[in-house]
């Protein structure tokens, strides 16, 4: 198949190529400053000879977006929307412009526009949409917004020969540089990779090989349409999957931190403690439905694995 993939040089595009190439793919990404072989550069506002890799092409991965990873400043928040609705908007009209459109659009989204809860997990039938709850920062709205937008913008692109899917994708582990897993690896090898405020807020996750294999499955099942969360059946709290994490890395000890400690290592990292706070409790109901299968559907077995091809690497890829 040929499958286009705009915004696809980032952690998650990267762990998509690398598997769609493995497998004998045509694969073409979508970049402001092409590089490699394959890449062929738009600015994911407008139109332009990119389009003409649309046009014939089997498949659609639109991941492009600024990245969440920084401070959430009301600038950066306002790139973050812009750049996800701007980039669906002008790939659904070339979609639409094109003579042979592909048949099937996904589109990234996230499981961030689901609510901060503890009480219940949120499948995409009876999940409860964020951004009314209480107690929580105010600004954390904003980012179920952006999520809302970016499926909305999907939704309404008119594309009545092209089958859509917004990915509302958990956090992708892979041990690749950059990514969460090195992240929270780096800080688990430091002794600091304990419960985060308590720990009891939700974590959900995917393996890397369970995000490119339901992605594929996507792709084959004509009969989805729509949003579908991409995540492992068992999200956890915090604090067990900190402790999981430091068992596969064989850390004895994690210090905890406060809400202040993790406004300050936040701060330090250039993120933002939304990523570390909020409560992601969310399961895959539609995959599960359909009859997909995890290989990897609990937290530990996944950190056994990613520790296990970190430390193949010679640890470079978690900060060492």
């Amino acid at each position: 198949m040929k499958i286009v993939i705009p915004g696809g040089t980032g952690q998650i595009g990267t762990v998509l190529r690398r598997a769609l190439d493995a497998a004998g793919h045509e694969v073409v990404v979508l970049t402001r400053r092409p590089e490699r072989a394959g890449e062929i550069e738009w600015d994911g506002r407008t139109p332009g000879p990119w389009t003409a890799a649309v046009d014939g092409s089997d498949v659609v991965i639109n991941l492009a977006g600024r990245s969440v990873s920084c401070r959430y400043t009301a600038a950066h928040l306002r790139e973050m929307m812009e750049s996800r609705v701007d980039s669906a908007r002008v790939v659904g009209a070339a979609i639409a412009g094109a003579a042979r459109p592909p048949r099937v659009w996904l589109q990234m989204s996230t499981a961030t526009v689901y609510a901060h809860r503890f009480d219940a997990p949120n499948d995409e039938a009876t999940g409860v949409i964020g951004g009314s709850e209480t107690g929580v920062p105010d600004y954390w709205a904003y980012s179920v917004d952006i999520a809302a937008a970016w499926e909305r913008a999907q939704r309404q692109a008119e594309t009545p020969a092209t089958r859509k899917v917004a990915l509302r994708s958990a956090m992708v582990m892979s041990p690749d540089p950059g990514g969460v897993f090195a992240v929270l690896s780096g800080l688990t090898r430091l002794g600091l990779g304990g419960p985060v405020a308590g720990g009891a807020q939700y974590v959900s996750w995917i393996h890397e090989h369970d995000f490119v294999r339901a992605v594929e499955f996507l792709v084959d099942r004509e009969d989805l349409t729509g949003p579908v969360n991409l995540a492992a059946p068992h999200p956890l709290p915090q604090r067990a999957f900190m402790r999981a994490l430091r068992s596969a890395w064989g850390v004895p000890v994690g210090l905890p931190a406060t809400r202040w400690m993790a406004e300050v290592g936040a701060f330090a990292l250039r993120s933002d403690t939304e990523l570390l706070l909020k409560s992601r409790r969310v399961v895959p109901g539609r995959l599960t439905e359909a009859g997909f299968a995890f290989q990897y559907p609990q937290w530990p077995g996944a950190a056994d694995e990613l520790v296990h091809r970190a430390r193949e690497r010679g640890g470079a890829s978690v900060g060492r």
